[in-house]
């Protein structure tokens, strides 16, 4: 379909989520015939080099957030929102640079606003329309919706369905013009789940600092002190070497397959309520425990949307109850996988057809 074009693939760089996500696109891309090239820096560099080690990438840096230690993060994020919008206008800068020396055919940015060609294709992954805010929030989602219709395509990665996974971030009456569905996605293939070494808990946790480290010191401490062995994935692909705490198996990282196998071999999954990893539970058929990062707002709100689904229970990071969670999960019935790539098939024709 794609006859070689070389398509620019560029992932938010605020933890894993976007990376992850953007496997399956990139997946479907390489059998379509394209040649994606992987722009990314850091964590999301890494985990996308382990899963294509054979595609050419470059390095595009982008701003390094961090969250405060309290439950609020307006004024945490309010300091360094004057270097969020630095970083949109460099990342513009350095991608223009790159573009110029790989001549893309085709550029896709996971909610990289800096990341686009005139004269190219431009699409744009998101699944937040419609962001949450603590502050100025019509404003904002205002604003969001104008840079989104700069692109050529908007691909909101949800169900056409109101309210879909997202809820109100995706469905709306308020759309960019641009904008389709491209269903729900997962880096997991269904034949991964091949049933490895079984664990009582695998907790896998992810995102920006100092919450991620904080909610690490309160798994490993509520796990040990819950008979048998447990897992704990710390979301750090550039780090290396494991390490043993009692029962608990602490390892920085796992490949895709890997964590599918150990995900599906749980008694209890434990993770953040980040969308990619809602995602990723859905296709699996899983139910888990998830744990919010607190004063995130988005994942505060899709922890709610979700807590009354059934597929999962929701606690707040300074209330964890492991053994309350083993009970519920022993007492849930599993929800129906979600598969299919039906909505992405038809946006990369549609892409297909643009070049």
């Amino acid at each position: 379909m794609f006859r070689g074009a070389r398509i620019a693939v560029a992932p938010l760089d605020w933890g894993l989520g976007h990376a992850a996500r953007d496997i399956p696109i990139i997946r479907r891309l390489i059998e379509l015939d394209a040649r994606p090239v992987l722009l990314a820096d850091k964590g999301p560099l890494a985990l996308l080099r382990e899963a294509f080690p054979e595609l050419p990438f470059a390095v595009l840096p982008g701003v390094e957030v961090r969250y405060g230690r309290g439950g609020s993060q307006v004024w945490a994020m309010m300091r360094q929102f004057p270097a969020l919008l630095r970083s949109i206008h460099e990342e513009r800068s350095r991608f223009l640079e790159l573009h110029r020396e790989w001549r893309f055919d085709a550029v896709i940015s996971d909610n990289r606003f800096g990341v686009r060609a005139d004269g190219s294709p431009s699409v744009v992954i998101t699944h937040q329309v419609n962001p949450i805010t603590p502050v100025a929030q019509g404003v904002l989602r205002r604003s969001n919706r104008r840079l989104l219709a700069r692109f050529d395509r908007c691909w909101i990665m949800d169900e056409p369905q109101a309210p879909g996974w997202a809820g109100e971030l995706s469905h709306s009456a308020h759309l960019p013009p641009n904008t389709r569905y491209i269903g729900t996605l997962s880096r997991f293939k269904p034949q991964a789940n091949n049933g490895g070494q079984e664990r009582r808990i695998v907790a896998v946790i992810s995102g920006p600092e100092p919450q991620r480290t904080r909610l690490e010191g309160k798994l490993v401490a509520a796990m040990a002190r819950i008979p048998g062995r447990h897992l704990l994935v710390r979301g750090l692909p550039m780090h290396t070497g494991a390490g043993e705490h009692g029962t608990i198996s602490l390892l920085p990282h796992l490949g895709s397959d890997a964590l599918a196998d150990a995900m599906q071999g749980a008694e209890l999954i434990v993770s953040r309520s980040g969308y990619t990893t809602l995602m990723d539970l859905l296709s699996l058929g899983r139910p888990a425990l998830l744990v919010p990062t607190p004063g995130q707002p988005e994942q505060e709100y899709l922890g709610k949307l979700h807590a009354g689904s059934g597929r999962f229970l929701v606690q707040p990071q300074d209330s964890l109850d492991l053994e309350a969670a083993l009970h519920w999960v022993r007492h849930v019935s599993a929800p129906t996988p979600i598969e299919g790539t039906a909505m992405l098939d038809a946006a990369l024709e549609d892409l297909a057809r643009l070049l």
